[in-house]
């Protein structure tokens, strides 16, 4: 008899098993591949920045008479970025704010790997997403005409200058807890057009509303300082903008991270995964080899 085609949606328990090793094989990466993955990340997702502009900021009419509308179809197209970085299998430093803490509370890394990979994949995050800024929006001047310019300045205002700290902080939270479920999601599914779906609606969501991505924000608000934003330089955006938001990013992630270590991988130790069905398969995204397997 033949064997059945597996389910085409993972078990929230391989998903979490598969964030785990997520942990262990970014962990046991050389480190110059870890930073230009990011970098590579801090590009792909400023794609989808650049076309969010692109339609949010020239949809002038269209944005006095209906804005919230405007908003939805910005956060339509923002999520090509992610879409890219999870095929691409790149470094994005708000899901490793996920992947990493899983690993870490079940013993399979160091906690030293925790801080080294978040420097690391920050700073590859904001080169790239600084190179694409400055190189392939700024100089080609694709968005250098009216009324691009005003929306990139204004935007750049609306994130950093209007909003009080503990406001991009709280938007920090709801972001990250919104991309986490769209990797875990991505994750848990099997084929390409699942995989796309599934980052797409979290992410429409979390662009739509408004909530601060600390690597969004790290090309929208520095190309507002490009295109001299009043009132907004560097150390304002760095000192209320990027710390603020990557806290909150954060903590919106350990919203999804300790549930899913609590709920699925509490029987977790190096023998294996108590928690899985007898019989179960487990699958490792891209994550190499299972650490430990299911116990008797």
């Amino acid at each position: 008899m033949a064997a059945m085609d597996p389910p085409s949606t993972l078990k929230p328990a391989e998903v979490a098993l598969a964030m785990m090793q997520h942990g262990v094989a970014k962990h046991r990466t050389r480190w110059d591949m870890v930073f230009w993955k990011a970098f590579l990340a801090g590009v792909m997702l400023s794609f989808g920045g650049l076309l969010d502009t692109v339609i949010s900021g020239g949809s002038t009419a269209l944005n006095a008479s209906n804005p919230g509308l405007v908003k939805v179809m910005g956060g339509f197209v923002f999520p090509v970025g992610l879409v890219m970085i999870v095929l691409q299998g790149l470094e994005l430093l708000t899901s490793n704010m996920m992947i990493f803490p899983m690993a870490i509370i079940k013993r399979q890394i160091p906690w030293w790997s925790l801080p080294f990979n978040w420097f690391l994949v920050t700073f590859g995050n904001l080169t790239g997403s600084l190179f694409f800024a400055e190189v392939l929006v700024k100089q080609t001047g694709i968005v250098s005409t009216q009324p691009y310019i005003a929306y990139i300045q204004s935007f750049a205002i609306r994130k950093v200058i209007e909003p009080h700290w503990y406001q991009i902080f709280l938007r920090g939270i709801g972001c990250n807890w919104l991309v986490c479920i769209a990797v875990w999601q991505a994750a848990g599914a099997r084929d390409t057009l699942s995989k796309i779906v599934a980052i797409w609606i979290p992410i429409l969501i979390f662009v739509s509303c408004g909530y601060d991505h600390v690597v969004a924000n790290m090309f929208s608000i520095p190309l507002g300082i490009m295109f001299h934003a009043e009132g907004l330089t560097t150390a304002m955006y760095i000192r209320k903008s990027l710390i603020a938001a990557y806290l909150g990013n954060i903590v919106g992630a350990l919203f999804v991270a300790l549930p899913a270590t609590y709920f699925y991988l509490s029987d977790y130790d190096a023998g294996g995964l108590r928690g899985v069905e007898e019989g179960e398969e487990t699958h490792a995204v891209n994550a190499g080899p299972l650490v430990g397997g299911p116990r008797a």
